[in-house]
């Protein structure tokens, strides 16, 4: 399609606009980082490192990002199991009530977060009579986790077909080699994506953790969200998003690196 020169100058500012509006406040909390200042007063009247080098001292920060870094591995190996088993038995055999299953498992990441959260405390203190902690916190991650992985796999089955695999089978292989030799080749780089994009949404999880990690679980984003109003803690916390945006952000581009490379090959 051919547009006007003055159709892409709109399109063009419309665009800046919104990269503004979106970026212009995570530049924000990048700046005050180093602002003297803990009341963040603006501009800025100097800058300084100090605030990096109390960040690294800080050892509840400390804490949490380990605390954020298990779970988001544990959940994402989880999700990773459960999400490819399920989009490969929902692509790949017809059953009744095959629709609705699918459903389901797409249906916990478009609740809205509270819902999820009220629904899982409930369910872990009432029906199974689990006290909430790193447990709890792990298997609320991958609820959602699983998500990811599960539509990313699916994607990739649907475009590809099962040729491959019926060619495996007449070879006289069984569905396991099958399954090891074929169609996990053939889902590597799309699981990958999906992992990572599952490791960053449950490492800034913040709205279904607090309903299910407990008083004693405290992950980074909890830990920015408890500290954030303390005059002391303010300008550690503003270096401690900022390293969180880039930690989140690394994963994102990665999934968004090798999903349009899928793509690329896919059309040649």
């Amino acid at each position: 399609m051919t547009l006007s020169p003055w159709t892409r100058r709109l399109l063009g500012a419309f665009t800046a606009l919104t990269l503004l509006f979106v970026y212009a406040p995570l530049m924000l909390v990048l700046l005050n980082s180093f602002n003297t200042s803990r009341t963040f007063a603006w501009p800025p009247p100097g800058y300084t490192t100090e605030w990096w080098g109390r960040a690294w001292e800080s050892s509840g920060a400390r804490s949490a990002v380990v605390v954020s870094l298990e779970a988001a591995v544990i959940a994402t190996a989880v999700a990773l199991v459960l999400g490819t088993m399920a989009a490969l038995a929902l692509q790949r055999f017809e059953f009744f009530g095959r629709d609705t299953v699918s459903l389901l498992i797409i249906l916990p990441i478009a609740l809205p977060g509270v819902v999820t959260g009220i629904a899982l405390a409930n369910a872990f203190l009432t029906m199974f009579g689990i006290e909430l902690g790193f447990f709890t916190l792990v298997v609320s991650h991958a609820t959602f986790c699983i998500v990811t992985v599960f539509n990313n796999a699916v994607a990739r089955l649907r475009r590809l077909g099962n040729s491959l695999e019926e060619a495996s089978a007449d070879l006289g292989a069984g569905s396991v080699t099958t399954l090891r030799l074929v169609t996990l080749p053939m889902l590597r780089s799309a699981l990958l994506a999906g992992a990572l994009l599952s490791f960053a949404l449950s490492f800034d999880e913040i709205i279904v953790t607090t309903f299910t990690a407990g008083g004693g679980v405290q992950t980074l984003p909890i830990w920015i969200y408890q500290n954030l109003f303390r005059p002391n803690q303010a300008p550690v916390v503003n270096v401690v998003a900022a390293v969180l945006v880039v930690l989140s952000a690394v994963p994102i581009y990665l999934a968004q690196r090798l999903a349009g490379g899928d793509v690329e090959a896919t059309t040649h």
